[in-house]
């Protein structure tokens, strides 16, 4: 029984073997050769050339979309770093952009300036809930500056050293309630206090002592009158957004907005000293004077 099952296991090999053989020998041959037994072989195996060549065929597919798929990932990896490259460069271009134009405004602030400064970097800076600057710190200190030295910047008066200590100080701003400038409005020649409002959403500040009789409108500027010990005149500090049009009392209820835009300031210059006095006589002809008894034509 086992050599008969032996026979026939060795019968179907030698028939699976020679089975490709005959398809082969059948496809080769030209229509008007086949003899009966190369049809039957067709016959036969057409259905499963059919079913190979479908499978092989999705087989193919799939792997030809499996690679396509990771090459299009691939690329996109490549595309998404390129992007992400980009992003910084774009960035960083921006930074040194608006580097430069701050840099630019300080050299000409600088230059505009009448009196000896010191520049400095804002490196931090102090915000409330409602990302308000309440104060800010600059990267000069003791040995450097003193407290109570103005600080401004190209778009006008920021506010004054508050306290000192090792390489860095605290800048106490205009919009802050603790701060109080001599101010006037050139416009009308209206002189008063101005101090910071506490508000949490705002900058805005508010002019005490400003009397009626000289009555300002929003837009007006506002300018250090240079009274007292610590700001020179005509520092721009900001402009009329509201008056109170209500008219009993001794003085006009005004709000003002700051000049400087505090969230964004970067660079500063510390006034060291006051700018000296204008000439008095510099918008006046001066005539040539006689030299040596000799008197000019």
């Amino acid at each position: 029984m086992q050599l008969k099952r032996k026979y026939v296991d060795y019968a179907l090999a030698g028939l699976l073997l020679l089975l490709p053989v005959f398809m082969l020998r059948a496809s080769l041959k030209e229509p008007e050769s086949l003899n009966r037994f190369d049809e039957g072989i067709l016959r036969i195996s057409s259905p499963l050339q059919s079913v190979a060549s479908w499978a092989i065929g999705g087989i193919g597919g799939l792997l030809s979309d499996y690679v396509w798929l990771v090459a299009v990932e691939d690329e996109n990896d490549e595309l998404r770093a390129q992007n992400l490259r980009l992003r910084e460069q774009l960035g960083l271009a921006r930074r040194e952009a608006a580097d430069f134009v701050a840099v630019e405004g300080l050299v000409g602030l600088k230059r505009s300036v009448r009196a000896e400064t010191a520049a400095a970097h804002v490196i931090s800076s102090s915000i409330n809930a409602n990302f308000r600057v309440s104060r800010i710190r600059i990267d000069r200190g003791e040995g450097q500056i003193e407290v109570g030295m103005p600080v401004i910047s190209a778009d006008g008066l920021a506010g004054r050293i508050l306290h000192t200590y090792g390489a860095y100080s605290d800048v106490l701003l205009v919009s802050d309630p603790q701060s109080s400038i001599d101010i006037k409005i050139p416009a009308t020649g209206g002189r008063g206090l101005l101090s910071g409002v506490a508000s949490d959403s705002s900058y805005v500040c508010k002019i005490e002592y400003l009397e009626r009789g000289k009555e300002v409108k929003v837009g007006d500027a506002v300018v250090t009158s240079g009274l007292g010990k610590h700001f020179p005149g005509d520092l721009a500090v900001g402009v009329i957004e509201s008056v109170d049009e209500v008219r009993y009392g001794l003085y006009q209820k005004v709000s003002v907005r700051p000049a400087v835009k505090f969230s964004s300031l970067g660079e500063v210059l510390i006034l060291l000293a006051a700018p000296p006095p204008a000439d008095p006589n510099r918008d006046k002809d001066k005539a040539s004077a006689a030299a040596h008894g000799v008197q000019p034509f």
